[in-house]
């Protein structure tokens, strides 16, 4: 699916984005432009200098869980 990102995520915000994706067992990729990062890795996210405006895509391999996309959306971090 893929989010539009609303606020800018670095520090105090990545790594609460971090900490909700780790509480999830599926892995999750976050794919911006040619990079494609783990969204339970806080240098991965990090590195994706993710801005307000940009699109990203999230895939989820395992279990299917709509429940983390709700999450960041419901921080506001990311809008649908």
């Amino acid at each position: 699916m893929k989010l539009t990102v609303k606020r800018p995520i670095f520090a105090e915000s990545a790594s609460k984005f971090v900490n909700t994706a780790s509480k999830y067992s599926a892995t999750i990729l976050i794919k911006k432009d040619h990079w494609v990062v783990d969204a339970k890795s806080l240098l991965g996210v990090l590195a994706l200098s993710l801005q307000p405006g940009d699109v990203v895509e999230f895939t989820m391999d395992g279990e299917q869980d709509e429940g983390f996309l709700d999450e960041v959306v419901t921080s506001g971090l990311f809008d649908k």
